[in-house]
């Protein structure tokens, strides 16, 4: 019962697009539209859900038409009101939206995109998130904004890739962070920069009694060394490389992110500390006559010296985007260096590219707490639906459902691709 409302609303979606398929393929103007079947994809006969509302609320509404070199000179608007369930949250209600909008002419520049939302979960959580890439004229600058509060009752499992879900509990904390940076272009798609991020926690709780899992063991925030507060403050010093032209759904070029971050107490941050980030993706049509990609990603995120706070190391699930590990819980696994890898293959359903699909597989390993080694391997599938919001940006409303090892497994939203 407890899915019940995320298949209903995936049935009426599918069913909706189906409808609106249908009235696309009577009013399509593109003779070449024919040839195109379900499970394929035709680029230049292509709807979303803001065009198939307006048929349905204005029966005989021209369709607007696409033309795959014109550049919108306005901002594209997709707003998303949903239910949602993951296992960190529970059941939420989730209001967000996505703005995609050209500085320039597409033919000097990528798109840029501002993303935000707000939800309230089940279990009293309050998430809100800001997060935006400005890409200037001619693509000289690059203006990269993740901004976020929480208020965030959730579990945690302790270090390392060999814990149980057995060995979880509940802690409480309230979270800002406040992450800005600038790159500048040396090259072609070739750009560095610098920026200043901070993090606060505060008000940091552990929920069950004494500081023991449910075991009743020590927790490992125990043993790593538990604060109500903590803080972080530093810089960070980044290399890109970009060949993407759309980085909201890409269906080609490669994206290459190096970015060191140390932490400074005269910035004030409690401890001085450094990471390093190395996140690389890759997105090749496969095959090119059916427009559908095959994605690569890969995401090491690396403690070089220190101690970061517990809650800034390294976990499943806190990359910028929050979507490393679909199949398993946000913070799963947590340590102080991180390997992941993962690929997914994106698909059309529809023609008209209003309904999509993908299937992903994926795999993390975190060092353990004594040996500083890499000792497990936590692998996960699945299998997802996209709904077309707004073509001309190809932003999509998607739907995952992963399995992870040991009973592991959920629904993951988001607005915009994955990765």
């Amino acid at each position: 019962m407890k899915y019940l409302l995320q298949i209903s609303l995936l049935a009426f979606l599918f069913l909706s697009s189906l409808a609106g398929s249908a009235q696309d393929s009577v009013n399509a103007k593109n003779a070449n539209a024919k040839k195109y079947r379900l499970f394929t994809y035709n680029p230049f006969d292509q709807t979303d859900i803001k065009i198939l509302a307006r048929s349905l609320l204005k029966k005989g509404a021209p369709l607007r038409p696409y033309d795959s070199t014109h550049v919108p000179d306005r901002l594209h608007f997709s707003p998303l009101i949903a239910p949602n369930f993951t296992p960190q949250t529970g059941f939420q209600v989730l209001v967000g939206s996505l703005f995609a909008f050209y500085t320039d002419s597409a033919a000097r520049e990528d798109i840029s995109s501002v993303v935000t939302s707000i939800a309230y979960t089940q279990y009293q959580q309050t998430i809100f998130p800001v997060a935006a890439s400005i890409w200037t004229k001619s693509n000289r600058y690059n203006i990269q904004t993740d901004w976020r509060y929480l208020n965030y009752p959730s579990m945690t499992y302790g270090l390392g890739g060999g814990t149980t879900l057995e060995n979880g509990y509940f802690i409480n904390y309230h979270y800002l962070r406040l992450h800005q940076s600038v790159y500048r272009t040396i090259a072609k798609n070739t750009y560095v920069g610098a920026g200043y991020d901070f993090d606060r926690y505060w008000g940091i709780q552990e929920l069950n009694s004494m500081g023991q899992d449910s075991t009743g063991g020590k927790t490992d925030f125990d043993r790593y060394g538990f604060k109500d507060n903590a803080t972080a403050a530093g810089v960070s010093l980044g290399f890109l490389w970009d060949s993407r032209r759309n980085q909201i759904n890409p269906d080609g070029g490669s994206y290459l992110n190096v970015s060191y971050r140390p932490k400074f107490k005269f910035l004030g941050s409690d401890a001085n500390w450094q990471s390093l980030l190395v996140e690389f993706r890759h997105f090749q049509q496969f095959s090119a006559s059916s427009h559908n990609v095959l994605a690569i990603w890969s995401y090491n995120w690396l403690t070089l010296s220190g101690t970061p706070p517990y809650l800034l190391l390294p976990s499943t699930g806190w990359d910028a985007s929050w979507n490393t590990g679909r199949g398993y819980t946000q913070g799963r696994f947590r340590g102080k260096d991180m390997v992941y890898l993962e690929a997914e293959y994106r698909f059309g359903i529809t023609p008209d590219g209003l309904v999509g699909g993908v299937v992903f597989a994926n795999g993390e390993s975190f060092t353990e707490p004594v040996s500083n080694k890499f000792e497990y391997l936590a692998p996960a599938c699945g299998l997802g639906l996209r709904i077309k919001l707004d073509k001309f940006s190809r932003t999509n409303f998607c739907v995952d459902y992963g399995w992870g090892l040991n009973g592991n497994g959920g629904f993951q939203f988001n607005i915009g691709e994955v990765f």
